[in-house]
């Protein structure tokens, strides 16, 4: 069984500015809206991720076609590490699952946007 490589709080700070990376929000947007999003991130709630994800779907996302590594993350890294797994299955690579998710993110100082421009959508 393939596993999807986890990314400490502390990687993903540094990966943050990085143009290789993709940071995935996968959280609804209730949550995204009280907590902010990581800056540059793709909002893809967990329950149209698959629309996104798929070329053929009239709600397909573009970011997702890039060569970059995505770094999916929910509010506590629990279904984000399921939902990287999905997307892996999907043909979407390479992958990995902040662990810990939004909720330490915040805890550790790390940057969120909190307005509609400061996101890619």
């Amino acid at each position: 069984m393939v596993t999807v490589p986890a990314v400490s709080i502390e990687e993903g700070l540094s990966l943050a500015d990085a143009a290789a990376y993709v940071f995935v929000d996968l959280r609804d947007s209730n949550e995204q809206a009280k907590t902010g999003l990581i800056p540059g991130a793709v909002a893809s709630s967990r329950g149209m991720m698959e629309f996104h994800l798929d070329p053929e779907s009239p709600l397909h996302k573009p970011a997702f076609n890039q060569d970059k590594t995505y770094i999916f993350y929910c509010a506590s890294g629990g279904y984000s590490a399921f939902a990287a797994k999905i997307a892996m299955d999907m043909g979407l690579c390479p992958v990995m699952n902040l662990t810990d998710g939004m909720n330490a993110w915040i805890k550790a100082g790390g940057p969120v946007a909190r307005s509609e421009q400061d996101k890619l959508l």
